[in-house]
C-alpha cells in the first residue's frame, strides 16, 4: 500500500508521552487491537509505533526526566517546513516549546503552544508520512482544541497553517468552528472559556469504534477510567476516557 500523504496543514500524526510505556502498550493493544514496534536505535529514545493492519496509527515515547508533560496525547499538524511553521507560530502570538529538530530520516518536528496555551506538534514528513489509517474503528477520526481564548486561536491557526473556518455554533452556550484546508474539514476549535479556571486549553484526539459502549467497557476492563459516559450526539455516540496512567482521549462511533 502506498504511503498516505497528509495534506499540508492537516493533522497527520499523534503520539503519547507515557510515564510507563509497558503499561501503555498493554492497554492500547488490548483496547484497540493495535500492534507495537519499538525502534532499538538509541537516537529514537525507545520510541514505539502503534499499528493496525500493518499501517501506523500512533507513536509512543517515554516521559523524559524533567519533562512535566507526561501521560498526554499530542496531535501533529503537517507542514512542508517545520522550522518556518514554528516561526509563524511565534510571530502569531504562540510559543516555541521545542524548536524544529531532525528525527533521523523520518522527518522534522517542532512543538508549539498556541496563544491560549494548548500544545500542538508540527511534522515535516520525509520517510514517515504519519497515519496509515484514519476514519475507521481503532484509528484517529477527529482532532480538536478546547480553548480558553477562542478569539485568539482562530487567527493564530490561520496565520500558521492557512485554515479557514465554518461556524457550527455561535452562542454563549456553544461556540465551535470547523477548521478547513481548502474544501477539506480538518479539525475543530471549541470555546472552552466556561470551563473551570484550573482546566487549561488543550488538544484532544478521538478514536473510532464500531460500538462506543463496548470500547468503553474494554477501557475499564484493562485498567482505564471513564471521564464522561457514552452519550448520543449529532456527531455520533461519544465518550471521554483515560488510560491507566491518566492520558485522556475520546471514543466516537464511526458514522455511516
Amino acid at each position: 500500500m502506498p504511503a498516505r500523504t497528509a495534506l499540508d496543514g492537516t493533522p497527520c500524526w499523534i503520539d503519547l508521552t507515557s510515564s510507563d510505556t509497558e503499561v501503555a502498550k498493554s492497554f492500547y493493544t488490548n483496547v484497540f487491537g493495535w500492534q507495537t514496534d519499538t525502534n532499538d536505535d538509541p537516537q529514537y529514545g525507545g520510541y514505539a509505533i502503534f499499528s493496525k493492519d500493518g499501517q501506523p496509527i500512533a507513536g509512543l515515547g517515554p516521559q523524559q526526566e524533567g519533562n512535566p508533560y507526561g501521560n498526554v496525547w499530542t496531535t501533529y499538524i503537517s507542514s512542508t517546513d517545520a522550522a518556518t511553521s514554528a516561526s509563524k507560530a511565534e510571530a502569531a502570538g504562540g510559543m516555541i516549546m521545542m524548536p524544529s529538530m531532525q528525527v533521523g530520516p523520518q522527518g522534522s518536528m517542532a512543538i508549539v503552544g498556541d496563544p491560549a496555551g494548548a500544545v500542538v506538534g508540527i511534522w515535516q514528513a520525509d520517510q514517515h508520512h504519519g497515519f496509515g489509517l484514519v476514519g475507521e474503528a481503532g484509528a484517529p477520526v477527529w482532532h480538536e482544541t478546547l480553548s480558553k481564548n477562542y478569539a485568539a486561536v482562530l487567527p493564530f491557526y490561520t496565520d500558521v497553517f492557512g485554515w479557514t473556518y465554518e461556524s457550527i455554533g455561535d452562542s454563549d452556550e456553544f461556540r465551535y468552528s470547523q477548521a478547513k484546508q481548502g474544501d477539506t474539514v480538518v479539525a475543530g476549535l471549541m470555546d472552552a472559556s466556561s470551563f473551570p479556571a484550573e482546566v487549561p486549553s488543550f488538544w484532544q484526539v478521538y478514536f473510532g469504534a464500531d460500538d462506543t459502549d463496548a470500547a468503553v467497557a474494554k477501557v475499564v476492563e484493562f485498567g482505564g477510567s471513564v471521564l464522561r459516559d457514552p452519550e448520543d450526539t449529532p456527531f455520533g455516540r461519544l465518550a471521554s476516557v483515560a488510560d491507566p496512567l491518566g492520558a485522556k482521549f475520546q471514543i466516537s462511533t464511526i458514522m455511516e
